[in-house]
């Protein structure tokens, strides 16, 4: 069983390492609608601070998945660079207008990959109007991805709020894409009160992957804060994203201990 622990970072990065994270998907401001493109700064300095293998999220901006040709170059750029400094693949997802997964713009990324990277479909998939259309979208991009990358994977919460909202969408899924060569790797909600239940239905079938942030807003340790001056994030301006060690420790506790139970 894989732990990604999504992070934006050094402080998360070394946090989720020593939890027990397997790898990292890197971000910039994830604790603003989920995340943009980091800089090749961060990149460069969680490579040193940590050993652990890092997907690259490629998304120029917050908002929706559909993007304008501006928006793809720069996509496409960011691949570009970041392919040339160690990264283990790169996290995207590209809808059209009316709420497909945009499989010729998708493609169209794919092709740039064929260092061997590794290929995620981001939660854009749970912004879709119809799961099996959309999963059928999918296998049509991993016929491409088998043959120029590592492999696609796809995260999801399986279209709802959570996790364990979705558990029955997710067998679903799990069966239908491991026949495929996809992996289905579950992402929004899973934290130490949930992962057990979600492990417990998915696990037999053959899960591999879990996806996490850990990560909360906690007080940033400024002392002096000018009143009415904040950005609306958190607590205004003042606090922190940060993944927490210890949830990434006992969801990685849990995660050995049903494995244990299913496969001994």
């Amino acid at each position: 069983m894989q732990i990604e622990v999504c992070i934006d970072s050094v402080d998360s990065a070394i946090n989720a390492a020593r939890g027990g994270a397997d790898r990292l998907e890197l971000c910039g401001n994830l604790g603003l609608g989920g995340g943009s493109t980091p800089s090749l700064g961060l990149l460069k300095a969680v490579q040193k601070a940590v050993t652990l293998p890092i997907m690259v999220m490629i998304r120029p901006r917050t908002g929706d998945f559909l993007y304008s040709d501006s928006e793809m170059e720069t996509m496409l750029e960011d691949i570009k660079i970041f392919k040339d400094h160690g990264v283990q693949g790169f996290v995207f997802g590209v809808l059209t207008p009316e709420g497909r997964v945009d499989v010729v713009r998708t493609k169209r990324e794919v092709i740039l990959l064929t260092s061997k990277s590794s290929v995620c479909f981001h939660r854009a998939f749970d912004m879709t109007r119809d799961v099996k259309e959309a999963i059928g979208d999918v296998l049509k991009i991993d016929r491409v991805t088998r043959i120029l990358t590592r492999g696609l994977i796809l995260t999801c919460s399986g279209q709802g709020k959570s996790v364990s909202e979705s558990l029955d969408v997710l067998a679903w899924l799990q069966e239908t894409s491991r026949a495929a060569g996809v992996t289905v790797m579950p992402g929004s909600g899973i934290n130490p009160h949930t992962v057990g239940p979600i492990l417990d239905r998915l696990l037999p079938l053959g899960l591999s992957e879990i996806h996490l942030s850990a990560g909360s807003w906690v007080e940033g340790a400024m002392s002096f804060r000018r009143d009415g001056m904040d950005m609306g994030v958190g607590n205004g301006e003042w606090d922190i994203w940060r993944t927490n060690e210890e949830t990434v420790q006992n969801v990685r506790q849990q995660v050995e201990s049903l494995e244990n139970q299913v496969y001994k």
